[in-house]
């Protein structure tokens, strides 16, 4: 189980605490002409919970990416707690490395999608990484996964595969698995926005309450903006690949500097 602690992390105004837990220096990212990420610095700060607004195709999912390592970035620096994921500055071509598989280790992510192996069982699933990559022995990786599906509220789920689970039920399996490599960093991309509108909910709960008493450093991807007012030290707007605005949540969605994010928030609140 992850420690838990305060909701609000110690760090600064603009997200960066007496040290970083992840940095991107000068990163850049394209797709032929489509510039997803120009020349971007980003920072959050050990057990800050940054939430990552902005229209689609504005580059936020792309970072959350970058640190599965998933995509690699063409240009710039990344690290966590100060050690480099990538190094590509001046565009040379970074490579896979020992370390960089060790700082994976640190990153787990909620997809939008569920990513859950539909002929394992649902405590299955949160078993396979820590057996399969940690080497933990099958009793004590179901013990830890049993504690963590009761944690999301599916202790009467752990033999149910996915298909016969709603989608609200199998993104909080995720968000187990998720949490079974007990990891540092715990990514979020846009985590409702494969649910029915009803089932929504039940997974904002779950990560509400992460939230407020886990002890780890959570980005966001989110469309869901009065959540993310909720639970958010820091809000984080994109847009063409930059930050446009970063603040306090009461700043970015009650008075905000940019004219981008008043037409942004404007567009989306009013829907």
């Amino acid at each position: 189980m992850p420690p838990l602690t305060d909701h609000h992390a110690a760090t600064e105004s603009n997200g960066r605490g007496t040290s970083e837990m992840i940095t991107f220096e000068e990163v850049s990212k394209s797709w032929g002409d489509n510039h997803v990420l120009r020349s971007l610095n980003f920072h959050v700060a050990p057990g800050e919970k940054v939430s990552i607004i902005g229209p689609s195709g504005s580059g936020k999912t792309t970072i959350l990416r970058i640190l599965m390592t998933l995509e690699t970035p063409d240009d710039g620096l990344v690290s966590i707690e100060r050690e480099p994921l990538w190094d590509a500055r001046g565009g040379a071509k970074p490579k896979e490395t020992k370390q960089m598989r060790a700082i994976c280790r640190k990153i787990g992510m909620v997809f939008q999608s569920f990513n859950l192996f539909p002929h394992m069982t649902a405590v299955q699933n949160v078993m396979e990484a820590p057996v399969q990559v940690l080497g933990m022995s099958k009793d004590d990786a179901r013990e830890r996964a049993q504690d963590l599906m009761e944690l999301v509220g599916l202790s009467k789920h752990l033999d149910h595969k996915p298909p016969e689970l709603s989608g609200g039920q199998q993104q909080r399996v995720a968000i187990a698995r998720a949490l079974a490599m007990r990891p540092k960093i715990l990514l979020f991309d846009e985590p409702t926005s494969a649910l029915d509108p009803e089932l929504i909910g039940e997974v904002l709960a779950v990560i509400r309450d992460l939230a407020l008493s886990a002890d780890m450093t959570m980005l966001m991807v989110t469309h869901e903006m009065r959540f993310a007012e909720e639970i958010s030290d820091r809000v984080v707007m994109f847009d063409s690949g930059r930050v446009v605005e970063q603040g306090p949540p009461h700043k970015i969605f009650k008075d905000p500097d940019h004219e981008r994010t008043k037409l942004f928030l404007r567009a989306v609140l009013e829907r």
